[in-house]
């Protein structure tokens, strides 16, 4: 039986959206396609415009605690929302288990966003070195590379 491709995400957090817009620009330049990216947020109109841009979908929205109103496009948060669809009630930081961040990562993910910051995550497991050298030379603050989930 043939085995898929582990989860892997890359995940950095910019200071603001500019900022953010230049790295995602940066990994598309790279050969990330909008498929791979995932793009959270604070909810402001100014995001979801940006969300629709770099990634070609309506972002979903979430009321998480410890953030407020969030937007978000993307693979990370489908697994961060999990099964139960509980992402509202878990938060972010205790949802960053569910793609193999440890949880003083989750928290400080959620911090940054907390403080106006704006996630970009890569779902790319063969270039998560490549798309965390793209996230550090641009900017995104707290970048690291999950663990596979379901590793032994």
């Amino acid at each position: 039986m043939p085995q898929s491709e582990p989860v892997l995400f890359t995940v950095g957090v910019f200071q603001d959206l500019a900022w953010a817009e230049r790295g995602i620009e940066a990994l598309k330049k790279q050969g990330f396609g909008a498929g791979a990216l995932t793009v959270a947020g604070k909810l402001t109109p100014e995001l979801v415009a940006a969300i629709e841009r770099a990634v070609g979908g309506v972002p979903g929205r979430w009321e998480l605690p410890g953030i407020g109103p969030v937007v978000a496009h993307g693979s990370l948060f489908a697994v961060l929302d999990g099964p139960a669809k509980d992402l509202g009630r878990t938060g972010l930081a205790a949802a960053m288990r569910r793609a193999g961040f440890q949880p003083h990562d989750g928290l400080i993910y959620e911090t940054l966003v907390e403080r106006g910051g704006v996630l970009v995550a890569v779902e790319d497991a063969p270039r998560a070195t490549d798309a965390l050298s793209v996230l550090l030379s641009y900017g995104a603050g707290n970048s690291a590379i999950g663990a596979w989930q379901k590793r032994l």
